[in-house]
């Protein structure tokens, strides 16, 4: 038993990456290590918390390197992201979407028991429902009030709308105001760096200005919340916020490489594929397409190929024009940068790590059916 076992991972360890059956998703660890410490150092030296969002890698074992890196928790679009992440011994739980309804409540009120997570409001209903929900667990929820700053989603107006609620939480047992959260999405992609930095910090004023006005009435805001990856370098530079959400950074990909300008951080992670078809001498067809990469935000990339270019995605096949002939070969493995990663690991149940070309082991993407 002992000897097969050995055997066994002696063989795991010499698994080199184009012996992947594909498609298959790696996990570069060496790369990842370098963008945690990259990422974690920019926000020491900025002065700011990093509490990383992470809905793009949906994995416990990745969430507990990047708290381990220097990250003060972890942020989450769902409850059911943050009870995964409690049971990983995760317990600083920013959850971003509203909960509403009683079963999501109890949840909340169990997960208190465990963790110490923190809800957003935007209504006086989230209130009085949270407020409802400590009672039960029998400790204060932390929350926050999260601010329209233009993406036209979930959020109260800043300034005096965002008062009344605050006064309203503030006076609400079972919840405790702990600040304002927003989200500058809708100002990624501006091109012209000048134009970009000026209309995030205008957007981040609503959180400032709401900030000062809370204070002046003798409410609480310890925490003030934005920042996405598209936006860390200017959000975190502001001096005004307490902390960043950034999360898709840690892994890159070319939607904020290229069209959201985040030039430092290195491809973690990448898609290997296999070339299965050669029909003309200016197109090859590889095994993946939809269902293992996501295009709608930026099309894949394939690394280390200026011959080759990705032309389009069906479910299970990505078009690649051949630009300088020959081409690859039917049977080669092609290395892919995805177009963008969160909308791409949901698709897969687990990331194949590798350290250059040593695979080291896999890691379960064990929170991406967690969409409650």
């Amino acid at each position: 038993m002992n000897a097969t076992t050995s055997n066994d991972r002696q063989a795991a360890n010499s698994l080199q990456r184009h012996d992947l059956d594909t498609p298959a998703l790696i996990l570069d660890l060496e790369v990842l290590d370098r963008n945690i410490a990259w990422l974690a150092r920019f926000f020491r030296e900025r002065g700011v918390a990093w509490r990383p969002h992470a809905k793009s890698y949906q994995c416990t074992r990745l969430a507990q390197r990047v708290v381990q890196g220097g990250a003060i928790g972890v942020t989450c679009a769902k409850l059911g992201e943050a009870e995964a992440f409690a049971a990983a011994g995760i317990h600083d739980l920013l959850i971003t979407c509203p909960l509403v309804g009683p079963k999501k409540l109890e949840r909340l009120a169990a997960l208190r028991r465990v963790a110490d997570p923190i809800a957003v409001v935007d209504h006086v209903d989230h209130v009085t429902a949270l407020g409802e929900a400590g009672r039960v667990a029998g400790a204060p929820i932390r929350a926050l009030i999260e601010l329209n700053l233009g993406m036209n989603r979930c959020g109260v107006e800043p300034g005096e709308p965002a008062l009344a609620l605050a006064r309203r939480l503030a006076a609400t047992p079972g919840v405790t105001l702990s600040g304002l959260m927003g989200w500058e999405g809708h100002l990624l992609t501006i091109a012209d760096p000048a134009e970009k930095t000026a209309k995030i910090r205008a957007a981040l004023d609503g959180l400032v200005q709401t900030r000062d006005l809370l204070r002046s009435e003798g409410l609480p805001c310890p925490i003030v919340s934005a920042g996405g990856t598209g936006s860390f370098p200017i959000s975190a530079s502001t001096g005004q916020l307490t902390e960043i959400q950034a999360g898709g950074a840690v892994l890159m990909d070319l939607f904020y490489r290229n069209k959201c300008h985040i030039e430092p951080l290195e491809f973690a992670l990448t898609l290997m594929a296999t070339v299965t078809s050669r029909p003309t001498a200016t197109r090859a067809v590889v095994d993946m397409g939809r269902k293992s990469l996501n295009p709608e935000l930026h099309l894949p990339a394939i690394q280390g190929r200026d011959d080759l270019r990705v032309q389009w995605l069906s479910a299970e096949h990505g078009v690649l024009e051949v630009l300088a002939p020959p081409g690859p070969a039917i049977g080669e493995r092609l290395e892919l940068i995805p177009g963008y990663g969160d909308w791409s690991t949901l698709l897969h149940d687990r990331y194949h790590v590798f350290v250059g070309e040593r695979f080291v082991e896999t890691w379960p993407l064990d929170v991406r059916t967690r969409t409650s």
